[in-house]
């Protein structure tokens, strides 16, 4: 039986990927958090692979706080940049598999052609920085596959689209800016390609083929259009109203640009992926909110 460490396992992706262990019946799921397993501790990380020895990590933890990273920095170097190397330590050492969680941040949205894995990085941010540098823990860790993706949100947590919800019911008007673009990211979809590629792997180990990817839902939009889409779905009393960056001002500097080109993984793996309208009505039928 093959044993699956899930870190972060309490975060979007990670909730996401508890509803899918039906999906390989075969494994044994172990799912932990910072309460229960402290990736930043290297004693704690060697003594429960000892027990439990994992033919594979999915590393979903991550300091996530965009903004707060510009004041917290070393917090978030330690969970994004730190914590990854103890990961990539120990991957080495039990010959585990690991799939990692990064980010678009890792780019400085300075263009408007789709990013491709080669694409050269210039993160912005502490958050990015922190990312980037979790990556390169990785880059000498023969079974690493790294799966950049963007704008997450799910049924789970805090996001975009939950935030939105809340303040559409609380204001007859919201603006959202339109000037930064890209793709949103439906979770339990990225979750779904997760788990179909360890069920390829467990099948064939072959097929595990290691290196940077991206992800994120087909499709492009601003989160202005984001916005309006989950506004009007839902027939909310709430106008939404584009602005400029400019006129919403945040510690961290957000990419303009975040469109992937996700060639790479669809070929490897022969997945489809689905339109975000298409995800972001699933999430927000899901939700079964009602909205008055």
């Amino acid at each position: 039986m093959n044993h699956i460490l899930v870190t972060g396992s309490n975060g979007q992706l990670g909730n996401e990927l508890k509803l899918l262990t039906n999906l390989l019946p075969q494994s044994n799921f172990l799912f932990h958090d910072i309460d229960t397993l402290d990736i930043s501790n290297l004693d704690a990380l060697s003594i429960f692979f000892q027990k439990t020895r994992p033919s594979f990590i999915i590393n979903c933890a991550a300091y996530t706080a965009v903004d707060k990273a510009e004041s917290e920095s070393e917090k978030a170097f330690l969970i994004n940049d730190k914590s990854v190397g103890n990961l990539a330590k120990i991957a080495v050492e039990f010959n585990s598999k690991i799939i990692h969680i990064s980010t678009d941040y890792v780019y400085d949205g300075n263009t408007h052609i789709p990013y491709i894995e080669t694409s050269a990085t210039n993160p912005l941010s502490i958050y990015g920085k922190s990312k980037l540098k979790g990556e390169k823990h990785l880059e000498s860790v023969q079974n690493a596959l790294i799966i950049r993706t963007a704008w997450l949100y799910s049924n789970f947590g805090n996001n975009f689209v939950k935030t939105m919800i809340r303040i559409g019911k609380e204001k007859k008007e919201l603006r959202v800016v339109y000037d930064q673009v890209g793709s949103p990211t439906y979770a339990a979809d990225l979750a779904q390609t997760i788990i179909y590629i360890l069920k390829l792997t467990i099948e064939q180990p072959d097929k595990f083929i290691p290196g940077i990817y991206h992800y994120s839902n087909e499709g492009v939009c601003s989160w202005f259009d984001f916005a309006n889409e989950i506004i009007q779905y839902l027939k909310m009393n709430c106008i939404v109203l584009p602005i400029l960056t400019k006129d919403y001002p945040t510690p961290t500097h957000r990419p303009a640009y975040s469109v992937f080109d996700k060639t790479k993984i669809k070929t490897t793996f022969g997945i489809q992926i689905p339109w975000w309208k298409e995800s972001l009505i699933n999430c927000l039928n899901k939700l079964k909110l009602e909205v008055v």
